[in-house]
């Protein structure tokens, strides 16, 4: 049917329901449109005013300069220096390659290098600068920046290294930096950002390791604007970070490479304990190694023969190596003997040669025997069998308890690599770690240092300083932080009665100012100096009856790596001790004739503040002594820390 054109004249007048449903729902839909554009132009414009300048600028970290480390004089142990290194832009560059090879001709670099630049570059954004070359002397820098025109997207900057001046003295004990591993990430729960920093370097041994935090100090900031692409547009601001701390350590610098110098030849390792606050002042283990090589990148040749040496350069033997004290440990036994009232100091123990118990014999060092012995001779003479008798009557609980007294089988709180807690057996220990009983013979190996009793150079100077001093001596490595005194090491009162420390004390005056005594070659002329001391032998391994078969009767005659480990340990002045020392020769034979001439001259070293003078040396042996001492590669003395700039 058609609709006349007054009908759809009057249609098209009228609003239909559907019509009136979808404009309302336009109007709704309009509505709420331009009420969400208000609320986000009007509520929420800080909101977005910020989302768009955190795509305009972004914040980077600024690593800061690393802690100082200074000996107890101020000499400088660790240090910043200025880096310099060139950095390239690919964007900027061009012909990458081609520019990579004008700079190897100006700061010569090996095709390795050259390599190693080139996949780096191509990893990184176009944009984004990547070094190339570092550690660049003054005058490849000048020559950088005079050749800029033909070296596109190269530029030189100036950054801070770690250095360590004093090479190898200090290298157990500081440590070394290197850059930021997978591994060192992995072992972190929350890393800090700064570790994420390209090439930034963190502490892997020693010092450096153990006060990280400390030494790291606080990233700064510095504002940049970018582009949408990320592309570095202009610097707007900075905030310079906060740098680490101070570390003043109780060391002494021209004490250490005194005991590097006499320890060189040897694997071994020697250890200065102030005894009035405890104070380390020198932890010398030989060889060593320069930590400057770790941080401006060890060949893969010198890190072969660091690693692959008889001799442990890497290992700090002064905390990480544990030995059978040997006859040093006599005292111990002694005191715990004498404590419980077992044997009194007058009471003597003949000795035949050798003492038999359960159908075997335990010998004396002494074949032929040293006949009817007291304490005090006991010490003197090293006899073995009066210890044997006396561990007997003790037992190895009441000797194990008195080592513990004495430092020995305690692990110091000190800030350096892989402590070494040493073992001071029971009868629980074996059980439970050997799966067997403990017996008779294993009380009289532990009564002269052998069988499952080891120590630390560390531990053996402790118990030398607490059996001088009475006191709970406890070893400080760090004296004070940006300033602040650490806490002493002094200690309290050991809880030994004076009586019978001073009896023990006079056995170790006897055994170097006695002609009986087994280091009297190594005595003290100087009357006020005179130490106190006790050597020490401990057995690697026996000789076996083929050996013996072959002719093979000492300690000599069996490779180096079979032979006897040599100790010492002392105190000095006697009448008024202020330092102890130990000495651990590895495989050196005897503790008389290698570890006790060492000892002596570090002692003197100690006491006197300088190389000491032949007069404190008996005179028959001075002429000797003159020229050892002459021989020793020392550093020239220094003066007060040259700047403290961190530059």
């Amino acid at each position: 049917m058609k609709h006349s054109p007054r009908d759809t004249e009057e249609s098209a007048r009228r609003i239909t329901r559907r019509g009136l449903i979808l404009g309302g729902l336009q109007l709704a839909f309009m509505g709420g449109l331009a009420a969400r554009m208000r609320y986000m132009q009007v509520e929420q414009a800080d909101q977005f005013r910020l989302l768009a300048e955190e795509n305009r600028i972004n914040i980077r970290l600024l690593p800061p300069a690393r802690g100082m480390v200074f000996d107890r004089n101020g000499h400088l142990l660790a240090g910043n220096e200025q880096n310099y290194r060139i950095v390239m832009v690919r964007e900027d560059a061009g012909d990458v390659e081609e520019v990579l090879a004008r700079v190897a001709r100006i700061v010569r670099l090996s095709p390795d290098e050259i390599d190693r630049a080139l996949k780096e570059i191509m990893r990184r954004s176009p944009f984004v600068p990547v070094t190339i070359a570092d550690r660049l002397t003054w005058q490849d820098m000048a020559e950088i920046a005079v050749n800029a025109p033909a070296l596109p997207g190269v530029s030189p900057e100036v950054g801070l290294s770690r250095i360590y001046p004093m090479g190898e003295d200090f290298a157990h004990v500081v440590g070394y930096v290197g850059p930021v591993s997978d591994y060192d990430l992995s072992r972190i729960e929350d890393p800090d950002p700064l570790l994420q920093i390209p090439r930034f370097q963190i502490g892997k041994t020693g010092i450096e390791a153990k006060e990280e935090l400390r030494l790291r100090g606080k990233a700064g900031t510095k504002r940049i604007e970018v582009n949408a692409v990320g592309r570095v547009i202009r610097e707007l601001d900075r905030e310079p970070g906060k740098p680490g701390a101070d570390l003043q350590l109780t060391v002494d610098t021209g004490l250490q490479n005194f005991m590097e110098a006499r320890l060189s030849g040897e694997s071994a390792a020697a250890v200065v304990l102030d005894l009035a606050e405890g104070d380390l002042l020198g932890i010398a283990s030989a060889p060593s190694f320069d930590p400057n090589k770790f941080v401006r990148g060890i060949s893969v040749s010198d890190y072969q023969d660091l690693t692959e040496s008889p001799y442990r350069p890497l290992a700090n033997k002064t905390v990480q190596g544990t030995y059978p004290p040997g006859s040093t440990f006599k005292m111990v036994t002694a005191l715990a003997a004498l404590e419980e009232g077992l044997i009194t100091p007058e009471e003597t123990v003949y000795c035949p040669g050798f003492l038999e118990v359960g159908g075997r014999r335990f010998h004396c060092w002494k074949r032929g025997g040293h006949g009817h012995m007291t304490l005090e001779e006991s010490l003197q003479q090293s006899c073995d069998v009066y210890y044997y008798e006396i561990s007997r009557r003790v037992g190895i609980e009441k000797i194990t308890a008195m080592a513990r007294r004495l430092g020995l089988g305690e692990r110091f709180d000190l800030p350096l690599s892989a402590v070494a807690g040493g073992l001071t057996p029971t009868k629980a220990w074996k059980r439970r770690n050997r799966g067997a009983d403990w017996v008779v013979g294993d009380t009289l190996n532990a009564a002269i240092g052998q069988g499952y009793v080891l120590a630390s150079p560390l531990q053996l100077a402790v118990m030398t300083g607490r059996l001088a001093t009475g006191r709970s001596v406890t070893p400080r490595l760090i004296k004070s932080v940006n300033g602040i005194e650490q806490p002493s090491g002094a200690g309290g009162d050991i809880g030994i009665n004076p009586s019978l420390l001073a009896k023990v004390r006079r056995g170790m005056y006897q055994v170097s100012n006695t002609r009986r005594g087994t280091a009297w070659s190594s005595r003290i002329a100087d009357e006020e100096l005179v130490m106190a001391g006790k050597t020490g032998t401990s057995q690697v391994r026996n000789i076996t009856a083929a050996e013996r078969a072959r002719g093979v009767f000492r300690n000599e005659d069996l490779p180096w790596e079979r032979r006897d480990h040599a100790l010492f340990v002392s105190f000095a002045p006697f009448d008024a001790p202020r330092v102890a020392v130990s000495v651990v020769v590895e495989h050196g034979g005897g503790g008389s004739s290698a570890a006790a001439p060492i000892a002596r001259d570090i002692l003197l070293r100690a006491l006197h503040g300088e190389v000491p003078p032949l007069s404190s040396y008996p005179e028959g042996q001075r002429h000797e002594i003159e020229e050892r001492l002459r021989a020793l590669p020392l550093r020239a003395p220094q003066g007060s820390t040259p700047g403290r700039s961190r530059a």
